[in-house]
């Protein structure tokens, strides 16, 4: 038997059908295929010639760490994961400096899974194992939580944290792993929350009240947590704001309050370690200004970098088939697999020579290190300023791709110009 391939399907939200009727719905209609391929999402014309299936199911997505390839479904053990989406969004705790009487938002508390995050595990590239080493990361901590495992023999904390430059899909990847958890380990945990702690607003102005709002803060928390059925996801972004916020109060430029929040903050997220229904996600900027009290806490750290070469071709690949699909470029044409053009080793035909450009454009955004954030917004703004036509064809909108990231890299290097200081 080959290893199991997830199979999620997403309920619709007026559909009162029990989980386990859908299930058996969407098992039937997989009956009739011969194999199954990872990364493919069914929905929409996909299940239209099935009534009942289409009444209760908006999409079946086939998603799993270990398959890269077609499988077949007789030979292979489906795990379904049915599930609603939350669609009500983020609920934001405020909280007031007693000082000045000004609000702030110190957190944001989603549902999941969420609406808004749907999709975000599958639209994040990576060449490394990132995604994969994270979720087996989390299911090996709360295995070892549910056996007992002595945290005083064997350490672990639950705490991961993401470093690397900015718009490298830090925070987004939280976000996924953190929905994705929530769909995977449902049996266990019926319920699942992620909360999004503003580090960054609690140390930057309010260190008169920091202390008191990071206990405030907390409060809050353990409400959340104090549900052992619920899986608490709790994501501080910009984590190196702690550790400014300490050197800020050592060297006396900042009251000294706020080692004492900081030292708060650290205490709490370590009580949150002997909840078994908690998990710390952190990210940071600056890798260089993370505190080195919190560093030591973390379990697993990785760097999150500019897309490689061949990651950035797969997010450009996805793209460009995302506006055939919508028809903002046509006729849909297909943009081969990497694989595929190096299988025929690169060489040049008339049905390859759009993907084997867009591969161009890719070698040229990784060799400039081009963000992620950067390369999504290259589409939009090939299609705004660069296509010729109303309806470009997939060529002539590759070649206003390849425009769009000349000019992103002449404005990225104005503003190097701009900001370097004049040698005195």
């Amino acid at each position: 038997m080959n290893p199991a391939l997830h199979v999620e399907v997403v309920q619709k939200s007026q559909s009162r059908a029990s989980k386990d009727y859908v299930m058996e719905l969407v098992r039937s209609f997989l009956m009739n295929f011969v194999s199954l391929t990872p990364g493919v999402i069914l929905s929409g014309i996909d299940l239209e010639d099935n009534v009942e299936l289409k009444e209760h199911v908006q999409s079946i997505s086939f998603c799993d760490i270990e398959h890269d390839s077609e499988v077949s479904v007789t030979e292979t053990e489906l795990k379904y994961h049915v599930f609603k989406l939350d669609a009500f969004g983020a609920e934001t705790d405020t909280m007031t400096d007693a000082s000045t009487g000004e609000e702030f938002a110190a957190a944001d508390v989603w549902s999941l899974p969420s609406q808004e995050f749907q999709g975000l595990w599958e639209s994040l590239i990576y060449d490394t194992k990132l995604k994969e080493d994270t979720v087996r990361f989390v299911e090996t901590a709360f295995e070892f939580a549910d056996r007992g495992v002595d945290p005083n023999i064997i350490g672990w904390n639950r705490v991961v944290l993401l470093h690397g430059p900015p718009g490298t899909g830090k925070t987004s990847l939280c976000r996924a792993l953190a929905q994705k958890l929530s769909v995977r380990l449902a049996d266990r945990f019926p319920r699942a929350r992620l909360v999004e702690i503003n580090a960054h607003g609690l140390f930057s102005k309010w260190f008169a009240e920091s202390g008191k709002l990071v206990a405030r803060l907390f409060e809050r928390l353990d409400e959340i947590v104090s549900d052992r059925r619920l899986l608490a996801c709790v994501l501080v972004d910009e984590v190196e704001s702690l550790a400014h916020a300490r050197r800020a109060a050592l060297s006396g430029l900042e009251p000294s309050d706020s080692i004492r929040a900081v030292n708060a903050l650290l205490t709490q997220l370590d009580r949150l370690r002997r909840r078994p229904n908690a998990l710390v996600l952190t990210t940071s900027n600056v890798t260089g200004a993370i505190d080195v009290a919190f560093v030591d806490r973390a379990d697993i750290k990785r760097r999150v970098g500019p897309p490689s070469a061949r990651a950035a071709y797969e997010i450009l690949r996805g793209c460009c088939a995302e506006l055939m699909g919508r028809g903002l470029v046509a006729p849909r044409e297909p943009v081969f697999a990497l694989r595929v053009l190096e299988g025929a080793r690169f060489a040049d035909s008339e049905p390859a020579r759009a993907s084997l450009q867009l591969w161009a454009v890719a070698r040229a955004a990784a060799d400039a290190a081009v963000s992620g954030r950067a390369l999504r917004r290259l589409p939009f703004l090939a299609r705004a300023l660069h296509a010729r036509q109303a309806v470009p064809d997939l060529l002539s909108f590759v070649s206003a791709l390849a425009a769009a990231l000349r000019d992103h890299l002449a404005d990225a290097a104005d503003l190097d110009d701009a900001t370097t200081p004049m040698p005195k």
